[in-house]
């Protein structure tokens, strides 16, 4: 375990907006009282705005926001890769951050089509869609020819607690992860909002010239359709949820060709759709 003096300076790097904030609190175990000082995460407003026009205001954990922007620019269709966003810089503002970012004249000329400059709340999906075209999108097929064991996925699982700086001070934040077979956890990303976390985990892989067939994805939320939407925009072929998937989120898996794992803990998971990427031990007990 990373001891919050540790935590606290490894996180006190990110400059304007704090990641979280401290504060005396009265805590009760049953009878008893005491006074202590508690980590609490921040959720700030985060407006995206491309070619000087505001597009979508999220509420976000403020850290890793230029890979949040590339992450969510590419999962939402904005941009095609990396290169199209040509620039990004960050203004802190009194009641929130702004984002503001350029993209080619053609790809902010598709944008403007989509309407979408309305709020998005911390765990929304729908935010800002306009249309049902928009908010439930046709996911793109994915066909890597990823083969994981089971105990390198509860391997990667168990070991995202400690990775998890901002949790571990504040106990109230997602993290998106990462991992490669044989390798274990290589990247991990942290937000209030599950889908921002995915999103800054993504911008950092794309960035980084990632080849998703290679790896998976674990989130330490439940799977919802968006995150599915997410994972395949950008050919990822494995997610693992800990928590449980929607019926959605399980639909556009299959058509997709995604494998959906959910409830990925304490050394179970279940697997909902293209089970054939992970392989088990062959002393399998059937249980009837």
């Amino acid at each position: 375990m990373i001891s919050s003096n540790a935590i606290m300076e490894s996180l006190a790097l990110d400059l304007g907006w704090p990641s979280y904030q401290q504060s005396m609190v009265e805590c009760w175990h049953g009878s008893e009282r005491s006074q202590q000082q508690d980590y609490i995460a921040e959720e700030v407003p985060v407006s995206l705005v491309y070619n000087g026009i505001p597009h979508v205001v999220m509420l976000a954990t403020p850290t890793n926001l230029e890979e949040f922007v590339l992450g969510f620019s590419v999962t939402e269709g904005i941009i095609g890769n990396a290169q199209e966003l040509l620039s990004v810089k960050r203004y802190n503002r009194s009641n929130g951050i702004e984002m503001q970012c350029k993209i080619p004249p053609e790809r902010f000329s598709c944008l403007a089509d989509k309407g979408r400059n309305l709020t998005g709340r911390t765990g929304c999906g729908l935010c800002g869609a306009s249309t049902l075209q928009q908010a439930i999108r046709e996911p793109k097929p994915v066909n890597g020819e990823l083969s994981l064991e089971a105990t390198e996925l509860l391997a990667a699982v168990a070991d995202i607690k400690q990775r998890q700086q901002l949790n571990q001070l504040t106990g109230s934040v997602h993290a998106a992860a990462w991992a490669v077979p044989g390798q274990g956890l290589i990247a991990l990303r942290e937000d209030v909002g599950r889908h921002n976390a995915l999103d800054k985990l993504i911008g950092l892989l794309v960035r980084n010239k990632t080849d998703f067939s290679t790896g998976f994805v674990i989130v330490t939320s439940r799977a919802s359709y968006e995150m599915v939407q997410k994972a395949t925009a950008v050919g990822i072929t494995l997610l693992a949820a800990i928590s449980a998937p929607t019926g959605l989120a399980i639909r556009l898996a299959e058509q997709s060709g995604l494998t959906l794992i959910g409830f990925a803990r304490d050394e179970r998971y279940v697997v909902y759709t293209h089970h054939y990427r992970l392989t088990h031990p062959q002393n399998i007990t059937l249980i009837q």
